[in-house]
């Protein structure tokens, strides 16, 4: 049983790709009953995230509901808009929390056909602002540098409004994120570099701070390799290499991309979340929020 106090989370990031979308329902079930407060899920080539946490809002709604995040590109704001109003219609009562992020070429990209962009804290600026216009529900015209509305009105009324949260790494989007968004995910971070993210988060704003804390409850000689791997494909991207060398493991870092290279030289991107195997919970690999 966790403390009902702490706003602790669970994301199911890390155990769609090997349960299936089925096993959601079971995990947010769980979570509930042990004292968790929220359920998030990503999106990379998977399950469809709020086609999966509309399910866990008709069969668990006593949690609020987060996307841990979502690629901007594959979505216009507007339709964001709807399907956040959507879920946040399910769980009245609840918090939805619209995770988004500037994901990366290969996910955006090369996986989905999308342009990835080379202005992205301009588009992340825009995108959220024409967002949170739509989420007003009242009419929206609207023209930028990526997108361009004309008279959209959200047909959805909500007592509450979703909030926006930006999964963000590097200098510049954490203070954007501190600035413009209700929330800010900070994800695969060495502990020690938790207090320099949150300052760079408090130079722009006051942004409620969120962190996925990465947890295999297991034999750890046995699945040791499993974490590694994961961790692996996290650093062949730039974005993580350069927040990992920025911590301090630039070594490290450097190492693992030189053999990266040396191999088919096909490049690799993340994966939605960690992949641990677990020996006594097989479900949990908990995210947690807290503010700073």
């Amino acid at each position: 049983m966790t403390n009902r106090s702490l706003p602790l989370g669970v994301t199911f990031a890390s155990l769609q790709g090997a349960f299936g979308p089925n096993a959601a329902i079971e995990v947010a079930r769980t979570a509930a009953d042990l004292g968790f407060r929220s359920f998030w899920t990503a999106e990379v080539t998977g399950p469809e995230a709020f086609a999966l946490l509309g399910s866990v809002a008709a069969n668990v709604p006593q949690l609020d509901l987060g996307t841990g995040v979502v690629a901007l590109q594959l979505r216009t704001p507007p339709l964001l808009a709807m399907a956040a109003a959507t879920l946040q219609a399910l769980v009245p009562d609840r918090d939805v929390l619209v995770g988004i992020g500037i994901s990366s070429p290969v996910v955006a990209g090369r996986w989905h056909g999308a342009e990835y962009g080379d202005r992205p804290l301009a588009q992340v600026r825009e995108f959220v602002t024409l967002l949170r216009a739509c989420l007003s529900g009242e009419p929206v015209d609207f023209e930028g540098d990526f997108y361009k509305v004309s008279k959209f009105r959200l047909g959805i009324r909500t007592e509450r409004t979703p909030k926006v949260v930006i999964g963000a790494l590097n200098e510049g989007m954490l203070r954007l994120a501190g600035e413009i968004a209700d929330g800010v995910l900070l994800n695969y971070l060495p502990a020690t570099h938790v207090p320099w993210s949150v300052e760079q988060v408090r130079k722009g704003g006051d942004a409620r701070i969120y962190c996925y804390a990465h947890v295999g409850v297991t034999d750890r000689d046995a699945y040791l390799s499993l974490a590694q791997r994961d961790l692996f494909s996290y650093a062949t991207v730039n974005a993580y290499a350069n927040n990992f060398t920025r911590a301090g493991y630039g070594d490290a870092v450097t190492q693992i991309r030189e053999r990266h290279a040396a191999r088919t030289g096909r490049a690799r991107s993340p994966r939605s979340a960690t992949r641990w195997s677990t020996a006594s919970t097989s479900w949990v690999t908990p995210s947690w929020s807290g503010r700073w």
